[in-house]
């Protein structure tokens, strides 16, 4: 009868202590995070408590199993398992905790800042710097799993002596991850492109929506994802529409006839500039910067905040503009010429009848 209620009470006790543990921390957490609702830290951390609770029963579990006197011909195969259990709750844990941390600051940081291309910095940074961590816990933890086996621990001594070998094989092997793992934490201490940059790479432009330590994806217009190596953009040139100020100017272009009322034309851009939100009042301009023997070359200049800004602008004012014309001023668009050039028709019927003869003509007038 002993002997069955003792399994019973150490799996019952550890069950019980971990539920107690649990909700007394959630309790806890809640109640630090109401009397300091300026930090979601305490908040956040409440997402710990799943893997705390996984490590203290495992933890209990592995000190209280050789009391139940359980299998003990198993006895060595489930402590060993209870013991790769903990140590992956543990890791599991460990990563929770930095996760809460590092959201924590971001969210305070970019709750009291007001400057955008620093708030982008600080996350780009953040996130590779939190899956940075988490591989190498992983690592850690990997490590700790496979040396609790008796035949690692043997072989240890040879596996560091021969490491120096087996890093330079590595490193030939996997060169290019090597570099894009290098490129990832270059472009996030380098402040060279960030989450939430717009960018235009092989002629796509889009928004940058991830960076990892070996790859970046950019989302297009039409919501395409591109991916690429991060070493990309520290070995070739790219555009980073949103470095620094954010700002563009922008131009819209016409080709025209030759009869086109340009002051008039210049005035209505300006009305429509006036009636539009995207445009920020900096810059606008209306010149003919080029003609051919059939049209003449209008740019239309505007300027916007940013880059989405400055692309419905400029459709806005080619519409519109356009449509102006065809209203106000037809004359003004390109036409193909069919017709004669003036004077042309003449000049052929002239060559075409025939020259007088001088000596059918009369004597000329003489003196009287």
């Amino acid at each position: 009868m002993e002997s069955a209620l003792r399994p019973v009470l150490v799996i019952g006790f550890a069950v019980l202590l971990t539920l107690v543990v649990g909700w007394t921390v959630d309790r806890s957490l809640r109640a630090a995070d109401q009397r300091h609702p300026e930090t979601p830290l305490w908040g956040l951390l409440r997402r710990c408590r799943l893997p705390l609770q996984v490590v203290v029963c495992t933890a209990m579990l592995r000190a209280g199993y050789r009391a139940t006197r359980m299998w003990p011909a198993h006895a060595g195969a489930i402590g060993q398992a209870l013991v790769l259990v903990l140590i992956a709750a543990s890791a599991w844990l460990v990563v929770r905790v930095a996760a809460a941390a590092i959201d924590s600051s971001y969210a305070r940081y970019a709750a009291t800042s007001r400057d955008v291309p620093k708030i982008r910095r600080l996350r780009t940074q953040l996130t590779l710097i939190q899956r940075s961590f988490t591989a190498v816990v992983g690592v850690i933890a990997v490590a700790s799993m496979l040396f609790t086996f008796p035949e690692m621990r043997t072989v240890g001594a040879s596996v560091l002596a021969s490491a120096g070998i087996i890093g330079i094989v590595a490193g030939v092997a996997a060169q290019s991850t090597l570099s894009n793992l290098f490129a990832g934490l270059q472009i996030a201490f380098g402040d060279m492109v960030r989450i939430g940059d717009t960018v235009v790479v092989d002629g796509e432009w889009g928004e940058v929506e991830e960076i990892t330590l070996t790859y970046l994806s950019v989302r297009t217009w039409d919501e395409r994802r591109i991916t690429m190596p991060v070493s990309y953009f520290t070995s070739k040139p790219f555009e980073n529409w949103s470095r620094g100020d954010p700002r563009m100017t922008g131009t819209v272009f016409f080709h025209l006839d030759h009869a086109v009322p340009v002051d008039a034309m210049r005035k209505r851009l300006l009305e429509i500039l006036e009636q539009t939100a995207e445009w920020d009042h900096r810059a606008w301009g209306l010149v003919v910067i080029d003609t051919t023997p059939t049209t003449v070359q209008l740019r239309a200049l505007l300027t916007a905040r940013d880059a989405s800004d400055i692309f419905n602008l400029r459709c806005i004012v080619r519409e519109q503009l356009i449509d102006w014309l065809r209203c106000e001023h037809p004359y003004a668009l390109p036409r193909i010429s069919t017709a004669a050039a003036p004077g042309r028709h003449e000049d052929r019927e002239r060559e075409a009848s025939p020259m007088p003869n001088p000596e059918h003509l009369g004597p000329g007038p003489g003196p009287q």
